[in-house]
């Protein structure tokens, strides 16, 4: 799958046994706002009775969405997790 203006770069772990892909916050912002002009085109579409014609469209943002989920997983898998604490309480 091909990706326009999205930014990422592939670096080898700290194990050697694997790589890692590390996303840019803009592609992944640049993404976010084409999913939501998919929608916004989508919903006109479907407003106006042209459901066959939004289905083109429909697939672009099951495939970003598909994308997204996948940078998501993967980068639960490679930060590390922190511990969240309530220091404002007394």
């Amino acid at each position: 799958m091909r990706y326009k203006n999205v930014k990422a770069t592939v670096v080898e772990t700290a194990s050697g046994r694997g790589f890692e892909i590390i996303m840019k916050n803009s592609s992944i912002s640049l993404l976010l706002d084409e999913n939501d002009q998919l929608v916004r085109c989508i919903t006109e579409y479907l407003q106006k009775g042209r459901a066959t014609e939004c289905v083109q469209y429909q697939q672009i943002l099951h495939r970003n969405i598909v994308y997204l989920g996948t940078i998501a997983d993967a980068s639960t898998e490679i930060l590390p997790e922190t511990q969240t604490s309530d220091d404002t309480a007394s």
